[in-house]
């Protein structure tokens, strides 16, 4: 195998990271954070109209992958996108998405 082409692990790893983008409320969670920067739990779940314990067990997944991050500001968690990379992932989704509708 040549060193162009990637390891198994690195695929499964790479495959994982994908299937953080294939759920819903998770991409809702992505796209408000990419929109308003930082946010609370509370305002996310008011934004997405979802309960606190639905966003929280969204975020805990998405801190997981490392796709968000977080800062503690007294007894709150302000969370926001990890990094540029998921920012131009999220851009790169939307402007496929509007290119199909044509």
């Amino acid at each position: 195998m040549s060193d162009s082409y990637l390891s198994e692990e690195e695929i499964i790893d790479i495959a994982d990271f994908f299937k953080m983008f294939g759920d819903a409320t998770r991409l809702k969670i992505l796209f408000l954070l990419d929109n308003e920067g930082e946010l609370g739990v509370g305002k996310i779940s008011e934004a997405l109209s979802m309960s606190q314990s639905a966003i929280s067990q969204q975020l805990k997944v998405l801190r997981a992958s490392r796709l968000v991050r977080f800062r503690k500001v007294g007894r709150n968690i302000i969370y926001r996108l990890s990094d540029d990379h998921i920012h131009k992932i999220l851009n790169l989704g939307r402007e496929h998405y509007e290119e199909l509708l044509g």
